[in-house]
């Protein structure tokens, strides 16, 4: 089992940036593809970005293209997402989600295809 655990959330201006991590208590996730989904009141959950098990694969929505960054680093068991040119758009809550035994040149996006969630994070950015 995965437990994420989400970290580096808070309050930007716009034009600002944060780093998200996310690390995991349990089995490693070095053994799992990650995603990045984020969820605003009202609205149906959302995939950020993704990236296989194996990180030569990786999966970015329109949305956010060209300004967010997806890496992981196995040796520290950690998965980040960098987030540059924010937008109050980009404000909700960003969950990190592991899904184990997937092959690891693949990457998944769609919400139904993880396992594990963590409790999320929340971003705010003001204009």
């Amino acid at each position: 089992q995965v437990q994420p655990v989400e970290s580096g959330g808070g309050l930007v201006q716009a034009g600002g940036s944060l780093r998200l991590s996310c690390a995991a208590s349990g089995r490693t996730l070095s053994s799992s593809a990650v995603g990045w989904f984020r969820q605003v009141p009202g609205k149906e959950r959302e995939i950020v970005a993704a990236i296989s098990r194996g990180g030569g694969d990786t999966y970015y929505a329109d949305s956010v293209k060209g300004r967010f960054t997806i890496s992981r680093d196995n040796a520290k068991n950690t998965v980040y997402l960098q987030m540059n040119s924010l937008k109050p758009d980009d404000t909700a809550v960003y969950y990190c989600a592991a899904r184990v035994m997937y092959p690891s040149y693949r990457t998944p996006i769609r919400l139904e295809e993880y396992d594990y969630w963590g409790q999320g994070t929340q971003v705010t950015v003001s204009s």
